[in-house]
């Protein structure tokens, strides 16, 4: 039974279900506290926020998963899949990415239609523009993904903000945008080889080491400058992220200087993992306190 349930987790990828809920959850928190909004009253919707991103968020792993299989096959960290092994089959696997999709939309459409329109077109970029068109074509494919994977934040902000476009709402969203790029040319540095091997054209495979730097800079001062969308909100949000951008642009420049891109990418993977949880954590708790005395 537990092996049966392993194999589910890797097919709907679990992993990447409870990173994406944390933001999620940060900016429904973030809405009710800007708006005043009783948590006691919204328990519904943040059950449902929570219940339908999951199986949505699941929905879109499961058609990954499935359309992938055969360089999948070919990467070591990917080739244990159930979707590659064939201890699940296609169609159970793909019937049930169908039933989460469908059951994430309805229950989202409980709390607001805008909150499930937009988890609709996140599993739509997710599934279309990324997996089936540009991450096999362009070196632009981990920007084009970044959309579906900044999406959380805006679902748990139009759960029930009457406002989606408060500037707090799009700097959650904008730096779940930028986090991605670093975060993913630190993965594609540490596993070169099997992208290579793959034929998918991150950065770091079919561009220089310098370029991928270059880049990840680039994004990384973008994010600082992101931070300042905090400021009609919270001067503490906006040094908060100011500073914990300002330690990963740090680390970026110093690691690079040791001319050693896989420990480079290792110190940029393990501080972006420190660094979302500390943001969004930061999220939670300022709005936590904030509507406790309100």
């Amino acid at each position: 039974m537990q092996n049966y349930l392993d194999l589910w987790a890797k097919a709907v990828k679990t992993g990447i279900i409870k990173s994406n809920l944390i933001p999620m959850v940060a900016a429904l928190m973030l809405a009710l506290y800007t708006y005043n909004l009783s948590f006691i009253e919204h328990i519904p919707h943040i059950i449902f926020a929570i219940v339908g991103s999951a199986f949505i968020i699941g929905a879109s792993g499961i058609f990954n998963n499935l359309y992938d299989r055969d360089i999948d096959a070919i990467m070591q960290r990917t080739k244990s899949r159930p979707t590659v092994t064939g201890e699940l089959s296609a169609r159970t696997i793909l019937i049930v990415g169908i039933i989460l999709l469908i059951a994430g939309l309805a229950i989202l459409s409980l709390t607001t239609w805008l909150a499930a329109f937009l988890g609709f077109l996140g599993v739509f970029f997710y599934v279309v523009p990324y997996t089936m068109w540009t991450k096999r074509r362009t070196i632009w494919n981990t920007e084009v993904g970044s959309i579906s994977g900044a999406m959380p934040p805006l679902i748990g902000w139009a759960t029930v903000a009457p406002n989606i476009w408060y500037p707090a709402a799009w700097a959650l969203f904008i730096i779940m945008v930028i986090w991605q790029m670093p975060h993913f040319y630190a993965i594609a540095i540490r596993k070169k080889d099997d992208y290579a091997a793959a034929n998918i054209p991150m950065l770091p495979v079919k561009k220089s080491m310098r370029r991928t730097y270059l880049q990840t800079n680039i994004y990384l001062a973008i994010m600082m400058l992101t931070s300042f969308l905090f400021v009609p909100l919270s001067w503490g949000l906006t040094l908060v992220s100011l500073i914990l951008g300002g330690i990963w642009l740090w680390i970026s420049i110093v690691g690079y200087r040791q001319m050693d891109e896989k420990k480079w990418a290792n110190k940029m993977f393990g501080y972006s993992l420190i660094y979302m949880m500390a943001v969004f954590a930061t999220v939670i708790i300022y709005s936590s306190v904030g509507m406790i005395f309100q």
